[in-house]
């Protein structure tokens, strides 16, 4: 594999070697990395803390609307069991344990990160009836087998409509599932919002669903400019960053729709815009975090937040982060890690890594 590879390359790559992505999270070492011994102790808050695999036949696609999905904002953490033996683990139930390091050794490409290793698949448009659709660079509708059906070309705005036999694009007839890919570097436009990644259209019961394909990394930088302001303390984003990637990891584990979305991109789940509310801060906290997440005895944290501690109270039983106070204690010098640990009591930090032979 060649040393400088662009966004498709990596996906190509992950493409070709689906054995690949399990066993990466399954040589996941956990570290809790202690505290920063610099800080000082914590005042007491208010808050109690504690490649798109299609299917190859349209008539056999479970039902893409989740039974009941967990929203954020209620009291129950998720539990997510990544192998059949399931150990339950006391006191903390928002967890999701994750697979124990195998002996094999699986070498990588030298420059993929591990948060551009994993791809997240948000669900971006459910149950609608149109969608304008464009790419910024151009790109190329493909079927379920991965042949090109038709070519994008770039700054061209089509319609996409849910049809009784398939998809329509303006007035050509699509399968009812297809993906858009861009070319490298491109974006891809749905609706009124650009995303990086590939787009997955899904035509059921009459209605259209668009969900995106895209890395963990291009998926935080969204989400970290979404929940909070890229403005605040570095500190403040790099603990939103790493509670949200524990979040997403818990998705990504037991998604809401194993076939085709992790999660969707609301306030249910994240706050996702595509590269809307991207920018440098965001970008920065992000990698400066690359691969860790809240854990707790060996496993992900499903890491709750809220914006005021008094939601957090009222949503998640005190048991969550509050933006609005993790900001206040960056404002006072504390760092990421002092900020987590005080929200997620007894809890460390985990890191993601990927054996690089």
């Amino acid at each position: 594999m060649p040393e400088n590879m662009d966004r498709h390359a990596i996906f190509d790559w992950i493409k070709q070697n689906p054995w690949l992505i399990v066993p990466v999270l399954g040589l996941i070492p956990l570290l809790n990395l202690p505290f920063a011994k610099s800080q000082p102790s914590l005042p007491p808050t208010s808050v109690t803390t504690s490649t798109p695999m299609l299917p190859t036949s349209v008539s056999t696609m479970p039902s893409l609307v989740s039974a009941s999905p967990s929203p954020r904002v209620t009291p129950s953490p998720r539990s997510v069991p990544v192998s059949v033996s399931v150990k339950k683990l006391p006191q903390k139930k928002s967890t999701a344990p994750l697979r124990k390091p195998v002996a094999a050794s699986i070498p990588l490409p030298a420059n993929l990160s591990v948060d551009a290793a994993i791809e997240m698949r948000v669900a971006i448009a459910s149950g609608v009836t149109t969608l304008p659709i464009s790419t910024s660079m151009g790109g190329v509708i493909l079927g379920v087998n991965g042949r090109p059906i038709h070519t994008l070309p770039a700054q061209s705005t089509y319609t996409v409509e849910a049809d009784g036999q398939g998809l329509l694009l303006d007035s050509m007839q699509l399968p009812s599932v297809v993906v858009i890919d861009s070319t490298p570097n491109g974006l891809i436009r749905v609706g009124d919002r650009d995303y990086r990644g590939r787009m997955l259209l899904v035509l059921q019961e009459g209605r259209l669903w668009a969900v995106n394909y895209v890395s963990m990394q291009y998926y935080l930088y969204s989400v970290v400019g979404s929940e909070v302001s890229p403005s605040w303390p570095m500190e403040a984003l790099k603990a939103q960053a790493v509670a949200a990637r524990s979040y997403a990891l818990t998705y990504h584990i037991k998604p809401v729709n194993r076939q085709f979305y992790d999660m969707g991109d609301d306030e249910y789940y994240q706050v996702y815009k595509g590269i809307e509310s991207e920018t440098d801060t965001t970008r920065q906290a992000v990698n400066s975090t690359r691969g860790e997440f809240v854990s707790y005895r060996g496993g992900v944290v499903e890491s709750l937040y809220a914006a005021t501690d008094d939601i957090v109270i009222d949503a998640f039983q005190g048991k969550g982060m509050s933006q609005v106070g993790a900001l206040g204690l960056a404002e006072k010098g504390y760092g990421y890690r002092a900020i987590l640990g005080n929200y997620y009591a007894g809890t460390g930090i985990g890191r993601i890594e990927m054996d690089m032979e």
